[in-house]
């Protein structure tokens, strides 16, 4: 089995979950990109509003000020895709002119009523991830009747209005969307049901690092604590059909793929 790409978070906020303040300085934000892209991501993720349970919404305006200067200073000097975490058309079509050629929407191109055609006018990769609610109410009490099918409906639902104005399906991915209003056995559900994802015919990424279902797992407090859990979520995740993982520790989860690929090799030799 192909080893997934690793997509590295690069988090230009002042309150994201894992690491939020740690790299809003764009001279340390670019550099913590190269270091990532150094330890083997493919991709790097640029986001400039916090999607993390409770956030508030970012005004446009900030939202660029802080990725505008990192897509650029790292377009041209990482053989790493670079890749736009926002919801918004107008952040994905700067940060593509920029330099980013994916656009990564949590909203799968549902937040604004330009998001569908602005995608078709890029020509990028788009993400389209699967979200109940919005990031400030959706953790308040998700609920379904069958959260695979559900979540596997919306996204087939999403990919059909994507053909309706012109976006190829091989310009699409879709992710679960882990954490985003869901809970433990939500998430536990969709880690074990991605097969039923890989039906839909596009490629699957899941961004499980470090979330708060590990802690809700292990009864293990802090993101930084949750590394171990995050590999799991990654192994499980590869073993499901995943293509792209969503990551912040990219040295260890690529030494840990590669790893279970050498025994798995093995085991067949």
């Amino acid at each position: 089995m192909r080893i997934p790409l690793l997509m590295g978070v690069v988090n230009v906020t002042p309150d994201s979950f894992s690491d939020g303040g740690a790299f809003l300085d764009p001279a340390r934000a670019i550099e913590h990109g190269m270091k990532l892209a150094e330890e083997g991501a493919a991709i790097l993720d640029i986001g400039g509003e916090s999607t993390r349970p409770g956030a508030e919404a970012v005004p446009a305006e900030v939202e660029l000020a802080r990725i505008l200067p990192v897509v650029k200073g790292l377009a041209g000097r990482t053989a790493a895709a670079l890749s736009i975490d926002t919801r918004k058309p107008e952040i994905a079509s700067a940060a593509v002119e920029a330099g980013a050629s994916i656009w990564n929407d949590v909203s799968a191109l549902s937040w604004s009523r330009e998001s569908l055609a602005g995608a078709a006018r890029l020509g990028c990769r788009i993400v389209l991830m699967h979200a109940q609610g919005d990031p400030k109410t959706m953790q308040d009490d998700p609920r379904y009747d069958d959260v695979v099918s559900e979540v596997r409906s919306f996204l087939g639902e999403r990919i059909a209005r994507c053909a309706k104005v012109g976006i190829a399906r091989n310009r699409l991915i879709v992710d679960p969307g882990i954490g985003f209003g869901k809970t433990l056995d939500h998430n536990l559900a969709l880690l074990a049901g991605l097969p039923a994802l890989a039906e839909l015919g596009v490629p699957i990424l899941v961004g499980a690092s470090r979330k708060r279902f590990i802690a809700a797992a292990d009864r293990n407090g802090a993101a930084d604590a949750r590394i171990g859990g995050s590999i799991a979520g990654a192994l499980a995740a590869w073993r499901g059909g995943a293509s792209i993982l969503r990551v912040h520790d990219v040295a260890a989860t690529r030494q840990a793929l590669s790893v279970t690929a050498a025994i798995e090799r093995s085991a067949l030799s």
